[in-house]
């Protein structure tokens, strides 16, 4: 006799995906997403938020009535498909949403209903606003007791379109809260784009007249005092568009520095990182390591570290090949790489970050107390001979071995070009000398207006060499550095008065 294993049915799980920030995700909102096989959304849903599916879910949006929604959840989940139904906000506290979720119930299919951040909540936060114990929340696009709202204590929290505005205020002074009443109103809340306008309920149609798209409006006395508490959109870089040269699987930690101090960075990849034409030199080098050829082994990149130890793994070899050999590192930033395979390099330069810095510090060959007189070098095919040419001058021989080959990227797309040509980008990062040659030869050279970032000398020098004016760059030559000594620079030149207030980028329309 056959047993037959039958294919289990999916699941349906309602997730709201908060206000607007994707850092405001639940844990378990974020692992849904990330597990679905198919995502219905509505067309509000953040991109950030739905970039964090897996590349092969389908998506789709939510078409036709609550019960023709239902239905398609239904029908799928049947079919054994993981299935979300992603919304923004919160999901029970919209009413097609509730619709859809009841529909749903009625039916076999199993669903959970997982709460995201909510709006009116989180969005006075954003813009510095401390509701306190007690404040009400109101969708104004419906039906409103506008009598019982105004006589409710504490703040109030308006979800409303700019059209909602001028009957709002009105509404409001008419039925007893005074004209001069605190009011701010907050679009594209918890994005990068937030723009918080202070007013009154007296002035608020005249002076919001010009904000577009879905808005949150808090009124109350509390509102009076939110520029004490106003994080999201005083911070250094808030609103600046800043160019990340850097290759995709490398631009994440500039790019969510960035990000904390308010920053959009637009991600253009420069170079590609590819393997060495021939592999001989680096298997050769290899098996010097492990057969006790090297007293040192010195890493310029996190490029290096990656192609050696990939090296490694080919092979079959751990951490202990390295055994008996000292290993420097030109920046901490190729440190904390080293030491993220378990391995503490001896020397890190403590002064300048850089192939100059390690010199200064690097131990001449010394023929009683160095066993080996020779130091391995993986480094990129376009490296420099400064560091190999100090290192001989101190009595070292020298493997100097391309441990793996940088091309130039594909020019970016035409907007990104105008943009850097223009001003567009309020500044941009240069992390090496190759990411400046490579996007002046690939996009052209930044504004005058764009302020310039390098992460240590030698790129700075190359940016010189283009005719680029080098505005920052920071004590210690990493990534983390680097950005928050551009932040650290416009904040500034904003407290000298030589920039304007940060700039507000401009709402999407959806």
């Amino acid at each position: 006799m056959t047993t037959r294993t039958r294919k289990s049915s999916g699941r349906i799980a309602f997730v709201g995906s908060g206000p607007g920030d994707a850092g405001l995700l639940t844990v378990r909102a974020q692992e849904l997403i990330e597990r679905a096989e198919l995502l219905v959304i509505d067309p509000d849903v953040p991109s950030g938020v739905l970039a964090l599916a897996d590349a092969e879910a389908e998506v789709r949006p939510a078409v036709g009535e609550p019960a023709d929604v239902a239905k398609d959840l239904v029908n799928e989940s049947r079919a054994g498909r993981v299935v979300v139904r992603l919304v923004s906000g919160d999901p029970l506290t919209h009413s097609g949403l509730v619709a859809e979720a009841q529909a749903v119930a009625r039916t076999a299919a199993v669903f959970d209903v997982v709460p995201g951040v909510p709006t009116a909540t989180a969005v006075p936060a954003y813009a510095g606003i401390a509701l306190g114990g007690t404040h009400t929340e109101v969708d104004v696009r419906g039906d409103v007791d506008w009598a019982g709202l105004a006589k409710t204590p504490g703040p109030l929290v308006l979800l409303a379109s700019s059209s909602h505005l001028a009957e709002a205020a009105s509404a409001l002074v008419e039925h007893g809260l005074a004209p001069q009443t605190p009011v701010a109103v907050t679009a594209d809340g918890t994005g990068a784009g937030q723009r918080t306008l202070d007013s009154t309920l007296a002035t608020l149609a005249q002076d919001a007249g010009e904000i577009g798209g879905n808005l949150v409006v808090t009124v109350g006395q509390a509102v009076a005092a939110r520029t004490k508490l106003s994080w999201w959109e005083s911070r250094a870089l808030y609103g600046w568009r800043v160019l990340v040269p850097r290759t995709k699987d490398q631009a994440g930690e500039m790019s969510e520095r960035l990000r904390l101090h308010g920053a959009v960075p637009s991600e253009v990849p420069t170079i590609s990182v590819e393997p060495p034409r021939s592999p001989a030199q680096m298997e050769r080098s290899v098996k010097g390591l492990v057969d006790g050829r090297y007293q040192w082994l010195i890493f310029t990149s996190t490029n290096a570290v990656r192609a050696v130890w990939e090296k490694f793994e080919e092979f079959g070899l751990d951490a202990r090949a390295f055994s008996g050999v000292k290993i420097a590192c030109v920046g901490e930033a190729t440190a904390e790489k080293v030491r993220s395979f378990g391995i503490i390099p001896e020397l890190v330069p403590s002064g300048e970050q850089s192939s100059e810095g390690l010199l200064d510090e690097f131990p001449p060959y010394d023929d009683i107390l160095d066993p080996v007189d020779r130091v391995l070098l993986p480094r990129a095919d376009i490296a420099t001979e400064t560091l190999a040419a100090g290192l001989r001058d101190r009595g070292w021989e020298i493997d100097d071995v391309t441990a793996y080959r940088t091309v130039r990227a594909a020019p970016p797309p035409a907007e990104t070009r105008e943009m850097i040509k223009t001003g567009g980008f309020d500044a941009v990062c240069f992390t090496s000398s190759s990411t400046v040659r490579n996007l002046v030869g690939i996009a052209g050279k930044p504004h005058t207006r764009t302020l310039v970032a390098c992460i240590g000398p030698k790129t700075a020098e190359t940016a010189r060499e283009f005719g680029l004016r080098v505005d920052v760059q920071p004590e210690i030559a990493q990534v983390s550095s680097l950005v928050d000594a551009l932040a650290e620079h416009a904040a500034r030149l904003r407290a000298e008065g030589a920039l304007p207030p940060p700039r507000k980028t401009k709402r999407a329309r959806r």
